[in-house]
């Protein structure tokens, strides 16, 4: 006998000992219902906004769907398609609310123009770090307010992964005031690019494809994207010697959403592996990150100038993320209300993050 036929015969003989001969029919019709929907093959189709096999972000997903695979024993396939090849790389999050895609793998702050809320759960300037973002979201009641908000466009989310801390940007001429930002046409998304438009910057919203020839052809001044393992890769440094040390993305959060319906259709079982196998994910893509960076920190090449933002521009930056935080949520509800819960986390968190990470880190030196 195979082992989902012994499990399900087995549960089968327990429920009708415990519930009766008047019931027994019923619970042997619901039974082979739920051990049929556990074996049944499902196939996903689940897109990104990265190129294929994009390094950490692309081949996390690959892993994430691979382990799937193994852990369904076959009975679960996430086919994951790049983007451009099914739907745009920003247009993911349509797709998937019309149901015209199973699932996709992107950044929250990207959707900010959906609910401004949004931009919250991706992770905020000056603000937490992706062990603190996680931890809102999965014990301080961020993950709830998430998935009530996504609900409301047919979506049901789940963390996809994490950055660390990200760099400042590439920039084409050094920044030794805050009248050096006026004008500048930079690249950068979410509450990042609210401020930045406060300090006199253009904010651009573009796709990781677009970004070095937008820079190389000087059609943006300067760009945000992760840190030295992919700013690397994507060539920044040949278009734009100043690279800066980041503030806006100190734990950006990636987002692995489905499709609610889908979601809701799948089994129990289906489920928890997609669960376990997206926090899996989440975690390695936080290692690999801290890995690659350290790595290709060490390789930059010699013409990139390391460069820290003057403490003008800090200032300005701070007064503008209180300033943007005000507006935002004296226009949104929902922002206000995810804004409450993010403080409230915060306001926990930093009396013991003071005393033992921030305490440690001056110790160590």
């Amino acid at each position: 006998m195979k082992r989902r036929e012994f499990i399900a015969t087995t549960a089968l003989g327990a429920s009708a000992l415990a519930l009766g001969g008047c019931h027994r029919a019923e619970d042997q019709t619901k039974t082979a219902t739920s051990s049929t929907n556990r074996g049944k093959k499902v196939t996903l189709k689940l897109a990104t906004s990265w190129p294929a096999h994009f390094p950490i972000m692309g081949t996390g997903v690959d892993a994430f769907a691979a382990r799937c695979l193994e852990l369904s024993g076959g009975s679960l396939e996430i086919k994951v398609y790049a983007k451009d090849i099914l739907v745009p790389a920003l247009q993911v999050f349509d797709a998937t609310s019309a149901g015209q895609i199973d699932a996709f793998h992107s950044g929250v702050y990207y959707w900010k123009g959906k609910n401004p809320a949004f931009s919250i759960f991706g992770g905020m300037p000056l603000g937490l770090v992706s062990e603190e973002m996680i931890t809102w979201m999965k014990f301080g009641g961020g993950y709830a307010l998430w998935r009530e908000l996504y609900g409301t466009f047919n979506l049901y989310p789940l963390i996809g992964g994490t950055t660390g801390p990200q760099m400042g940007g590439w920039f084409k001429k050094e920044i030794n005031t805050l009248a050096d930002l006026q004008g500048l046409k930079m690249r950068i998304p979410g509450l990042g690019g609210e401020i930045m438009k406060k300090l006199g910057v253009n904010p651009v919203l573009l796709p990781a494809g677009e970004i070095f020839t937008s820079l190389e052809r000087g059609t943006i001044d300067a760009t945000e994207w992760v840190g030295p393992a992919l700013d690397n890769m994507m060539g920044f440094a040949k278009a734009a010697p100043y690279y800066y040390t980041g503030w806006h993305e100190p734990g950006s959060i990636l987002e692995l959403t489905f499709n609610k319906a889908k979601w809701e259709s799948l089994s129990s079982e289906h489920q928890a592996i997609i669960t376990a196998a997206s926090e899996e994910m989440t975690t390695n893509m936080l290692q690999a990150f801290r890995y690659e960076n350290a790595k290709a920190f060490a390789a930059l090449p010699k013409e990139v100038q390391i460069k820290t933002f003057p403490k003008e521009v800090m200032d300005a930056a701070k007064l503008a993320l209180t300033e943007v935080l005000k507006e935002e949520s004296a226009k949104s509800g929902d922002f206000k209300r995810v804004l409450a819960s993010y403080e409230a986390f915060v306001a926990l968190n930093k009396p013991w993050d003071d005393i033992s990470t921030k305490n440690f880190l001056e110790i160590r030196g």
